[in-house]
This record gives C-alpha cells, structure tokens and sequence, in this order.
C-alpha cells in the first residue's frame, strides 16, 4: 500500500495515463471539520512543492491522511495511522 511519499502517490494519479484521477481523493485533517477529517476530489487539487492546491488556498502535503480510491482501497496511509480507519 505505502510505497514513497504522498507527493509521488498524487503524481501518479494525476499525470500517469492509465490512472483516472477522478477514481479518487484524499483524506485531509481539518480541524473543525466533522470527525475532523475532510474529503477531496484529486482531480480539483493541483500540486505544488510543499503544498497542493485548491483553488488559492495552499495546504500543507504532512496534513493528508490517506489516498483513497473510490470503491474504498486505501493507496496510500500516512505513516502510524491505525490500519482500522476507514474513511
């Protein structure tokens, strides 16, 4: 499942032809947010250095929990996280 850094798992997604970017999205920590997690559509972020996009808002990569396909498969976890979470 983890293989590399959360970056090089959203490249993958987003520039490799054989993958459909729309198939999934990420699990961010939010606070305020319910359960303090939120979920975002890869296909509306935009990657950037340290950051990724949405919109002008920056967001720090160390804030995403998980790469998350749509039918549930977990492509990538942040390292610690329980292998219980499901989101």
């Amino acid at each position: 499942m983890r293989k590399g850094s959360v970056k090089e798992a959203l490249a993958k997604i987003k520039y490799d032809p054989r993958e459909n970017e729309s198939d999934y999205y990420i699990v961010i920590e939010h606070r305020g947010a319910y359960g303090n997690i939120k979920k975002i559509p890869v296909e509306i972020i935009e990657l950037g250095h340290g950051y990724f996009f949405i919109g002008e808002t920056q967001i720090p990569y160390h804030r995403i929990l998980a790469v998350v396909r749509k039918d549930g498969k977990i492509v990538w976890r942040k390292r610690g996280l329980s292998e219980e979470l499901k989101f």
